[in-house]
């Protein structure tokens, strides 16, 4: 049994679908199971990440767990990794982020810190552990479609910058390769995992334009700017610190490309273009 946490989120959607296509057996953990839509063959089970411990019965004959921040947070996963061990659980899986560095300088930024506290609990588990550091998420250029839609205009910060935005079944296929492993193969590994080209905010733009007939163009806006209308639409300001600031102070790493995803899964990472004819009902 696999437990999956963020189960009807992006990547764990598509990670329950890669772990059924395999004919493993799956525990989809989400807080509203009546809204879930998963697939019939997962076992759909409520589950809420506060501040208590977490139930025994999440992890009653599991052998692997996936983790996802976005879905617990890192103090609630610090804690089901304890429980996982406890558990008998013997392999934990987490999607971790690129910006992680294993030096001091994960202290400095939140998101970076974050995966990083939890990073090192899970080393000093006894579990067996695979990290997937994901780059930066297709899936964040899902929150450019109003104003594609509405104005043709994106604003964001740093037009200059590049990244490899990563697909996120590719995420998921790295971390379903690491969930079945039964001989070691990722034990211990960490994988970073990009898309297969580094791009510009406008050259997305242009990726999206092509596939659905629009002419969409980016405008930079200052920092002060960027942080000013993230934090209105609700992000605390220390994330938004992190993430307008990501490409500015580590150029090299945000648009670093990497082949982990094809080393570990044996086909190439998918393109944005790719990813766009996924989602182009979105921007359509």
């Amino acid at each position: 049994m696999i437990v999956v946490t963020g189960a009807t989120g992006n990547v764990g959607r598509s990670l329950v679908d890669q772990l059924l296509a395999r004919d493993a057996p799956v525990r989809a953990l989400t807080r509203s199971p009546e809204h879930a839509g998963l697939p019939e063959a997962a076992e759909v089970v409520r589950a809420e990440f506060g501040a208590g411990e977490p139930s025994p019965s999440l992890f009653e004959g599991a052998d692997a767990v996936f983790l996802n921040l976005a879905a617990t947070g890192p103090e609630a996963a610090v804690r089901l990794v304890d429980a996982a061990a406890k558990a008998g659980v013997r392999r934990v899986v987490l999607l971790s982020s690129a910006g992680v560095t294993d030096t001091p300088a994960d202290e400095d930024n939140a998101i970076s810190r974050m995966h990083a506290v939890v990073e090192r609990a899970i080393r000093a588990s006894g579990l067996e552990w695979t990290f997937v550091r994901g780059g930066m998420f297709a899936t964040n250029t899902l929150e450019w479609a109003e104003a594609i839609r509405t104005t043709g205009v994106v604003r964001g910060p740093g037009a200059a910058a590049r990244s490899a935005p990563v697909h996120e079944a590719d995420l998921a296929a790295v971390a379903t390769e690491a969930l079945l492993d039964r001989v070691g193969t990722h034990d211990g590994q960490v994988y970073l995992v990009t898309g297969p080209e580094a791009l510009t905010a406008q050259q997305m733009l242009d990726v999206i334009g092509a596939a659905t007939g629009r002419t969409p163009r980016y405008e930079e806006l200052t920092r002060e700017e960027a942080l000013a209308a993230m934090t209105a639409r609700g992000l605390p300001l220390p994330i938004a610190e992190a993430l307008v600031d990501w490409s500015a102070k580590s150029p090299d790493r945000a648009s670093a490309v990497s082949r982990d995803a094809e080393r570990v899964t044996g086909r190439p990472a998918r393109t944005y273009a790719e990813w766009v004819a996924d989602h182009a009902a979105a921007f359509a």
